[in-house]
């Protein structure tokens, strides 16, 4: 294909609409947008510039010409005429003004900035597709004129197979339809390229599905597994007719899809443009009948590269967003859905074992804790070996990377330690010793006085050194170990909490003591808070100087600065090895994929802890 010249003649992309404000320009392009305000003279300015970018030069000097003002083609933006003397026919002498030739360059500069201009091809007009999204558009026109795509379906008279030729028709392609006995009813699969890059669809009467681009193998594995994923029980391997929209509507989209992956344009599912989206993921067009609708869909379970961890809580909360996408999605994603969120943020989701409750100091925080407990019993669900025996700790540990698993496999493997070795005369009483440090720190002083309000008195805390910097703390029954007595003896007050809060939920339940989750079957589990997520909710963050402990987000920076010495000293304490979890079943398997596809990190005991 022959690299398309570059003409330094600029228009502005086909579909970008222009609006003249009283001193300035508004215009609106694919995805984009630039406003330029400061100046009365700009809509006068923008005459001249739509006219260059038009390329016609009587468009500056007939002010009555059709074409030119207000609307003229896909440049042409604020009315007006030109300069009396261009009227005339004579010499504009503001032409090639300095002043005026450095605003122009200013102006257009802009529009360069934003992808509001592309160069012209061969001196042809750019079409309106691709030329409204490629950089250059005749590379792009000339690639899909060369793919000659082939369009693969069980009747080659099927309508939505020749509804997918159309539309590669409209977009410059010349396609050929084949029939493929292998394909089931009411799947197409297009095919065109060097290496061949495959599109598949599939249109039943409830709704379907366009895929990724893929090879074409890979295409036809995704047709059979969303298939799978997205047809109601009930209507597995009955198909039926769709409605005459919705044919269209997916023929369409295959076609874009086909296309851009051709052309080298963005795919319509790029997570560029769809923060809902993950690199690396699949992007799933998925369409509905009842109401008409479609919406791209990440596949966090689809094919694709292991991903790094996630870097921050954003990052983190995105992908368990993925993982917990209604249609595609492994496991129902926490939501604080209509809960109080004080005086602790609060999260529930459904889960193999019940409802499962979980509390933190804010409602994204809560969400990931939520989240990797709720991702631990799925798992156990579908391989009983990863639960644990009955009374036990769960034998998994998930997190949102490596440090955040191994945070939680410590703080679960010194509490079991802590358990096993406890000595009541170890303890610190509250009562006993009134003066305890925790009391002055703003964080432990706030959730146990929001306890001692839920309960009605004073909440019983005690607290105990386990080894190094390792506190841990019980709170009305409830535990937790961090690296200072003010940390463990917040978070044990948030779990005691949450606990409350998930007996709120199922009024027959006593309340229980163990942090964790109750390991007797119950309607409703709950979970809280540590300090293993904290790396991830200070990174990037900066904290202005005033900002104090009292403050979530300096006291969970603090958290982030003492969490790699309490990893070590609990490392000292329990002895624990960790190992990567190894799935068994084919259940589990594809758990495990959407799991290292989103970053996540399942860790297992290596050996027996100390």
């Amino acid at each position: 294909m022959t690299a398309e010249p570059d003409t330094g003649h600029p228009r502005l992309r086909p579909g970008v609409a222009v609006t003249p404000l009283r001193e300035g320009l508004h215009l609106r392009g694919r995805g984009t947008s630039l406003t330029l305000e400061g100046s009365r003279a700009l809509p006068a300015l923008w005459e001249v510039l739509s006219a260059r970018l038009a390329g016609d030069p009587a468009a500056t000097t007939d002010p009555g010409r059709p074409g030119t003002g207000a609307g003229a083609g896909a440049g042409a933006g604020a009315a007006g005429a030109g300069s009396p003397e261009a009227a005339a026919g004579r010499p504009d002498p503001t032409a090639g003004h300095p002043k005026l030739e450095a605003a122009l360059a200013t102006v257009t500069a802009r529009l360069r900035e934003h992808d509001l201009l592309v160069d012209r091809f061969d001196g042809a007009e750019p079409p309106p597709w691709p030329g409204s999204v490629a950089e250059r558009p005749g590379d792009a026109v000339a690639a899909i004129a060369a793919a000659h795509p082939v369009v693969v379906a069980a009747d080659p008279e099927d309508g939505t197979a020749l509804a997918v030729a159309r539309a590669l028709t409209r977009g410059g392609a010349a396609p050929t339809v084949r029939a493929d006995a292998s394909l089931p009813v009411g799947q197409v699969l297009v095919v065109a390229g060097e290496p061949p890059v495959a599109v598949g669809l599939r249109c039943d009467a409830d709704g379907g599905f366009v895929t990724a681009p893929a090879g074409p193998a890979r295409t036809r594995a995704d047709l059979a597994a969303l298939t799978e994923r997205l047809r109601p029980d009930s209507e597995r391997g009955h198909g039926g007719p769709a409605p005459r929209t919705l044919p269209l509507l997916l023929a369409a989209a295959t076609a874009q899809r086909l296309l851009c992956a051709v052309a080298g344009l963005p795919d319509p599912g790029d997570p560029a443009d769809n923060p809902r989206l993950l690199p690396g993921r699949p992007a799933v067009l998925v369409a509905d009948t009842r109401p008409l609708r479609s919406e791209h869909h990440p596949w966090a379970a689809g094919p694709g590269p292991v991903a790094s961890p996630p870097e921050d809580l954003e990052a983190a909360l995105r992908r368990v967003t993925a993982l917990g996408d209604p249609r595609l999605g492994v496991f129902d994603a926490p939501s604080p859905g209509d809960l109080p969120q004080l005086p602790t943020a609060l999260v529930t989701c459904r889960t193999p074992d019940g409802l499962l409750v979980a509390g933190a100091a804010r409602t994204d925080l809560a969400r990931l804790t939520g989240a990797v407990r709720a991702l631990e019993l799925q798992l156990a669900a579908v391989d009983p070996e990863a639960a644990g025996a009955a009374g036990a700790a769960p034998r998994v540990t998930i997190g949102a990377g490596p440090a955040h698993a191994l945070g939680r496999a410590l703080r679960r493997a010194a509490l079991a330690a802590a358990t096993a070795t406890a000595d009541p005369r170890a303890a610190t009483s509250v009562g006993a010793a009134p003066g305890v440090r925790w009391r002055e720190h703003p964080q432990a002083r706030h959730w146990t006085t929001a306890l001692a309000r839920r309960l009605g008195h004073e909440a019983a805390v005690t607290v105990r050194r386990l080894a190094g910097s390792a506190v841990l703390a019980t709170v009305e029954g409830s535990r937790a170990v961090e690296a200072t007595e003010a940390d463990a003896v917040a978070v044990a007050a948030l779990g005691a909490l949450t606990r409350l809060a998930a007996c709120d939920l199922d009024p027959a339940r006593d309340p229980d003591p163990d942090p964790d989750p109750d390991p007797d079957p119950a309607s409703v589990h709950h979970t809280a808070f540590n300090g293993a997520a904290a790396p991830l909710a200070a990174a990037g963050r900066h904290l202005a100087d005033w900002v104090d402990e009292g403050w979530t987000g300096r006291w969970l920076a603090g958290l982030a600065d003492r969490e790699a010495d309490l990893r070590a000293a609990l490392h000292d304490l329990t002895g624990l090895r960790t190992t990567p979890w190894q799935p068994r079943t084919t259940a589990a398997h594809r758990l495990a994929d959407a799991l290292a596809g989103c970053g996540f990190t399942v860790l297992v005991p290596e050996g027996d802890p100390r």
